[in-house]
């Protein structure tokens, strides 16, 4: 009769493999869960301050052109937690994780291919856009309104009518304030009229987009540093009878305009809807109003604060733009 083994013990991982193990796992965690982490050893604590020193150095995790820092002078909170998208995308339940602060290995570019709802196949044939024959230079609608070669075109991605198509191409820092949290900044001298971003983030149903606002009002109730990035965009038609709602939540998914706050003089940038040629649902872009020099916050107008006759006053928000025409209020749902 055969002597049967015993299963052998596994052998203990050793320091360095345990600390490549963390450095494996420990970039998918959230803010709250890696301090937590960071408590239970020595090793995890070395590594949780590597991940957060990383976060800190880059919001946009190599999503973008070049990095976008946090720089904090004012309290302990090292970065903002949050998913990046640097294009619109559709409602994720539940929240998706990301990989951050784990170093060149982070969030690969191809995580999110451009997606574009509602997509259909019209556009230009041309191989070089030039103004006068190209049809989607000449469907542009004014200042506020615009479009842009897309995936219905026959151009390709060097093409110049393509301007917010490449991502951020401005060197910026997102910096904390005593009064307002965390604020978009420029890191160089932008010219007028230069591309900076676009809004991107969730796109939601109207209907969900007012359950969000409810929990978010629930929230800022009860925690005072809590701030929604949820955007609200109406896009009048032409008839003059209805109007287009976009509503783009950045809260927990979006990109490096969720920092953009708001000045009730409207601020340094202008805002334009941009249609691409292919696409159903404009983006909201943001271009440099006058020339912005290094450090200058940049910020714009949310909307009139006048509040909508019949609707009430009930969570509204302080405004600390420190304009000289400050009306004291941040537009809202109601105004």
């Amino acid at each position: 009769m055969e002597k049967q083994s015993l299963p052998k013990k596994p052998r203990p991982l050793g320091e360095s493999q345990f600390l490549r193990c963390a450095e494996l796992i420990l970039p998918w965690l959230n803010a709250p869960e890696l301090a937590a982490v960071s408590l239970t050893s020595k090793a995890l604590t070395f590594v949780s301050r590597s991940i957060t020193l990383r976060r800190s150095l880059d919001a946009a995790r190599s999503l973008e052109s070049l990095p976008v820092p946090f720089l904090n002078a004012v309290d302990s909170k090292r970065y903002a937690d949050f998913a990046y998208t640097p294009f619109q995308i559709p409602a994720t339940s539940p929240p998706m994780r990301q990989r951050w602060g784990g170093g060149a290995s982070d969030a690969p570019v191809s995580q999110f291919e451009m997606n574009v709802v509602g997509e259909s196949m019209y556009g230009c044939e041309c191989e070089r856009c030039e103004e006068g024959y190209c049809q989607c230079l000449s469907l542009a609608a004014g200042a506020e309104i615009a479009n842009e070669c897309g995936s219905g075109c026959g151009c390709g991605s060097d093409c110049p009518n393509r301007v917010t198509q490449k991502g951020v191409l401005v060197r910026l820092k997102i910096v904390r304030d005593e009064k307002k949290g965390w604020c978009l900044c420029s890191d160089q001298l932008i010219k007028k009229g230069q591309f900076i971003c676009e809004y991107a983030g969730e796109l939601l149903t109207t209907a969900e987009a007012r359950r969000r606002q409810t929990v978010y009002d629930k929230l800022r109730s009860t925690q005072q540093s809590f701030s929604s990035a949820l955007l609200v965009i109406r896009e009048h038609l032409p008839s003059g009878q209805a109007c287009l709602r976009i509503n783009i939540d950045a809260t927990s998914i979006g990109n490096v305009a969720r920092f953009i706050n708001h000045s009730c003089d409207g601020g340094n940038l202008s805002t334009v809807l941009l249609r691409s040629s292919g696409a159903l649902l404009p983006r909201l872009c943001f271009f440099a109003a006058r020339d912005i020099v290094a450090g200058e916050e940049l910020c714009f107008s949310y909307g009139d604060v006048r509040l909508t006759p019949g609707k009430s006053a009930e969570n509204k928000l302080n405004c600390s733009c420190g304009s000289s025409c400050c009306f004291g209020t941040l537009p809202c749902e109601n105004t």
